[in-house]
């Protein structure tokens, strides 16, 4: 049975969670090389360059996970993918970690009725940590919808909508803005930009519909 609009939504937040967790391993590597993964890319206006495609598979996983760790850990200059550096709050408390929107998106998560796993150990405004709660909230609105829960189905676009407004849109495109810039390979260019599009996107739908992007 073909994916709904919503459960495809979230499954690009969860694919987007384990581009940004950690460094690609072979077989996540693999699927993203597929045809039907680079074709759906490509009608987004978004292609790998020959880095990509033309590297033996050891020297790319080697050369990304590079990459990954000078982008976004350090220990030298690097971006940050913690919402509390980026999000250019109207009181002048971000641009470090543990900021006020760090404990803005904790309340936020854990009110909405969801808890990071046991064994935790980041930030909670990691941008991993938050695309996987975005995916969980629209897997949970597709399985409202599915089971006609009206309420349900309202709760879980509320929270979306309000996640979207209050957070991502405060702070993805300036992040994936300085990954374009920085990156030296095409794989996270091209995810910035796949990152950056789907945001606007759902932030669109959101402004235009007065409702979740679904």
């Amino acid at each position: 049975m073909p994916l709904t609009e919503t459960e495809q939504r979230s499954n690009i937040y969860n694919f987007l969670a384990a581009i940004y967790r950690q460094e690609l391993n072979a077989e996540f590597l693999q699927q993203i090389k597929e045809p039907r993964f680079t074709d759906l890319l490509s009608d987004m206006g978004i292609q790998f360059e020959e880095d990509l495609e033309r590297k033996p598979e050891e020297e790319l996983l080697e050369d990304l996970a590079m990459e990954y760790t000078r982008l976004f850990l350090g220990p030298g200059k690097h971006i940050s993918p913690h919402e509390s550096i980026h999000h250019q709050r109207d009181d002048g408390k971000w641009g470090q970690l543990w900021g006020l929107s760090t404990a803005d998106v904790k309340n936020f998560i854990q009110t909405a009725g969801f808890q990071h796993q046991p064994n935790f150990k980041g930030l909670p405004d990691h941008i991993s940590v938050e695309f996987e709660f975005m995916g969980q909230v629209a897997w949970r609105e597709a399985q409202a919808l599915k089971e006609e829960d009206k309420d349900g189905v309202r709760y879980c676009r509320d929270i979306q909508k309000q996640f979207i407004r209050n957070h991502l849109i405060r702070w993805i495109p300036a992040f994936c803005k300085l990954i374009i810039e920085e990156a030296e390979l095409s794989f996270y260019r091209a995810m910035a930009e796949l990152t950056r599009n789907f945001i606007e996107y759902e932030n669109d739908a959101i402004e235009h519909n007065g409702d979740s992007p679904s």
